[in-house]
């Protein structure tokens, strides 16, 4: 399988990807970065949908994983830029080694095994390296801070 290689630099721009759910759906439980790599966070945000919907692609990629973890339905996809996203739960239409374009199905929102209660919600995520990324900075809908410099 053929894996892209990374961008220049490895560079994330803000707003790159595009949304995996249409409508753009609504944020149900933002990221949190764990205070250490084995500490406790949400590691992904949670996507408001419907079950059965489409899933798609945020960016061009080959499907690196299509599987069943923690009894959850999960695809991942390594971009060109080198970041790894992140679907679940989700019935897979996809296999390892597909090849993707931004907006393509990945396959549609499983009822089973969504963390949001009674609402069915996609649970994205993205990582660069072993690092996890809040997703709404690539997807152009996190809030962006200003700290002073000291």
């Amino acid at each position: 399988m053929a894996v892209p290689s990374p961008g220049a630099g490895g560079t994330v721009l803000r707003g790159r990807w595009s949304w995996p759910l249409t409508p753009r759906p609504e944020v149900v439980r933002p990221f949190v970065r764990p205070a250490s790599r084995y500490g406790v966070g949400h590691r992904g945000v949670d996507l408001a949908g419907q079950s059965g919907q489409p899933v798609l692609a945020v960016d061009d990629g080959v499907v690196s994983h299509v599987g069943v973890i923690a009894g959850r339905g999960t695809v991942t996809v390594v971009h060109t830029s080198g970041l790894r996203s992140t679907y679940e739960p989700v019935d897979a239409g996809v296999q390892r080694g597909d090849l993707v374009v931004r907006g393509s199905p990945l396959g549609s929102l499983s009822e089973a095994g969504s963390h949001c209660g009674a609402l069915a919600c996609l649970h994205l995520g993205a990582i660069r390296d072993a690092d996890y990324l809040d997703p709404l900075t690539l997807l152009g809908g996190a809030r962006v801070r200003l700290l002073p410099l000291r």
